[in-house]
């Protein structure tokens, strides 16, 4: 008993030791350490996981889009010279549409997804459940710096998770404005921002996440993988790489280069899924050449120099290094720029090889090399000497030529007869393959990456007996029994539709019956 009443008298001062001692922990944890440990407290206690609550902080990002539209556009102008029109159509857009649809159907992907049965399987409840895999890690890029990193988030928000986004600091107006607003609309517990450049970066990636979505260079995913491997944690890689364009000699090399020099000079050339060099045969290059001069002529009136809609490289590194990429090559036409200004203009690139320093890497600019080849099957060789790109474009009539292409290479993604428009549909899976990326995402591609597909079979206890085959000494006599039942595979929807139809032909006898009668 004495010893029970000292416990009780000292229980005050041991409660005041323990919270000195999480107080001084919390002293030494890192800013990075405090904002993953305050969004995982915040996960574990499940506020995420009804469907109401993940609605509700979408369209408050909904309300934060709208309601900082300029703020937005602004920083957007600030870091890459965005005009109002490209920031609403690659920024504000593509994010209000993802939020869009993400709101109209979470409830049906969220939904238990009922899977193909067995004869083992037939009286039991078998299906896969999605459900949120905790406290995801967003690093975004700075070419995109709105919709690249909203996107993910609106996908994280949806599946129910926590997140950390860290905005890129290169865009630096852009992610300052992240930072500032968006806690203002979303849960600061389970959604928060941390700014910083790579020390904050590296100190995220030393703790622990649930799933880890980068996009950037090939060279920075490496590290984000290395990093993540630690903790075995997954991750969506969305990389880039040297995106191949064909243009077949018999097609209208005049929509084709209209379509290509659209997609190439969009941000300047800094979008991962540009357009990286054009392959053709030596009989049009020429014209090929003169109609992307015609077209740039058309789109920017006298000069790209001069024209709101034609962006800024991002900084002078970026600018010196694509610059030094020229090294070697002949311009056919451009080459024109001015370090102060960021400005580089449409520069095409002729007398390339496979060994100039141009294709060494993505280039990220607005240079446009050509390579002559002698047809469609060379352009293939030299595709698949080279690491899988991000997307391949082909540009023809001959539909078997397309498929030909399709079947003898690898990429990400392959777009015929247009570029960069297959991002805009969210149905389609947008991701790389190898050197150009990992995982899939877009809409509901999105919500099952950053879910956890869980596999649920109920049972009943009964039918014992049905069940008696798997249990030793009865294994054995039973093999023949077990293989029929593990091998047979019963789509439940096809019987559905088997009996309605035969219920419909003996309601349709019945009635041709009564009739003749």
């Amino acid at each position: 008993m004495v010893g029970i009443r000292v416990l009780m008298l000292n229980k005050p001062s041991l409660v005041g030791e323990g919270e000195e001692l999480r107080g001084a922990e919390l002293m030494t944890m890192s800013r990075e350490q405090l904002a993953v440990q305050r969004a995982r407290r915040s996960f574990q206690t499940g506020r995420t996981r009804p469907l109401h609550f993940r609605i509700q902080q979408l369209r408050r990002l909904q309300n934060f889009i709208k309601e900082r539209q300029k703020d937005i556009k602004d920083a957007l102008q600030r870091d890459l010279g965005k005009s109002e029109r490209a920031s609403e159509l690659y920024e504000i857009l593509v994010v209000e549409a993802e939020l869009h649809l993400s709101i109209t159907r979470l409830a049906e992907w969220a939904a238990p997804r009922p899977v193909e049965k067995n004869l083992f399987t037939l009286s039991d409840e078998v299906y896969v459940k999605p459900e949120p895999l905790g406290v995801v890690l967003i690093i975004g890029p700075w070419n995109y710096p709105w919709s690249l990193t909203l996107l993910p988030l609106v996908g994280a928000i949806a599946a129910g998770n926590a997140a950390i986004l860290k905005p890129s600091e290169i865009s630096s107006n852009s992610s300052k404005v992240i930072e500032e607003l968006l806690p203002l609309y979303l849960d600061k517990d389970l959604y928060q921002v941390v700014e910083g450049g790579v020390p904050e970066a590296q100190e995220l990636l030393k703790q622990r996440f649930d799933h880890i979505f980068y996009t950037g260079s090939t060279a920075v995913g490496k590290l984000v993988m290395e990093a993540a491997a630690r903790h075995l944690t997954p991750v969506t890689l969305e990389l880039g790489g040297k995106s191949p364009c064909f243009i077949d000699k018999n097609c209208d090399v005049g929509i084709a280069c209209r379509r290509i020099t659209w997609a190439k000079l969009i941000n300047c050339g800094q979008t991962c899924i540009a357009p990286d060099f054009i392959l053709c045969e030596p009989s049009v290059l020429n014209r090929v050449v003169e109609e992307i001069k015609k077209c740039i002529k058309e789109f920017y009136a006298d000069s790209t120099k001069t024209s709101d809609d034609y962006g800024r490289i991002i900084n002078q590194r970026q600018f010196k290094r694509i610059m030094g990429l020229m090294e070697g090559c002949t311009i056919a036409f451009g080459g024109d720029a001015d370090e102060a200004r960021g400005y580089i203009g449409p520069t095409v690139l002729k007398n390339v090889t496979g060994e100039s320093k141009v294709m060494q890497e993505e280039i990220f600019g607005p240079l446009l090399p050509i390579i002559t080849v002698n047809g469609v099957d060379e352009a293939i060789q030299f595709i698949n000497e080279r690491e899988k790109p991000l997307v391949l474009y082909v540009f023809s009539h001959d539909n078997k030529l397309i498929k030909k292409v399709i079947a003898e290479t690898s990429s990400g993604a392959l777009v015929a007869n247009d570029c960069v428009v297959h991002f805009l549909d969210s149905a389609l899976p947008f991701g790389g393959v190898g050197h150009s990326g990992m995982g899939r995402y877009r809409g509901r591609h999105t919500f099952d990456q950053l879910s956890n597909l869980r596999s649920c079979m109920i049972k009943q206890l009964r039918m014992e007996g049905l069940n008696s085959m798997r249990y030793p000494p009865h294994t054995a006599k039973k093999l023949s029994w077990a293989r029929c039942f593990l091998l047979s595979h019963l789509n439940v929807q096809r019987l559905r539709n088997m009996v309605m139809l035969a219920m419909l032909a003996s309601l349709a006898a019945f009635v041709v019956q009564r009739f003749l009668r």
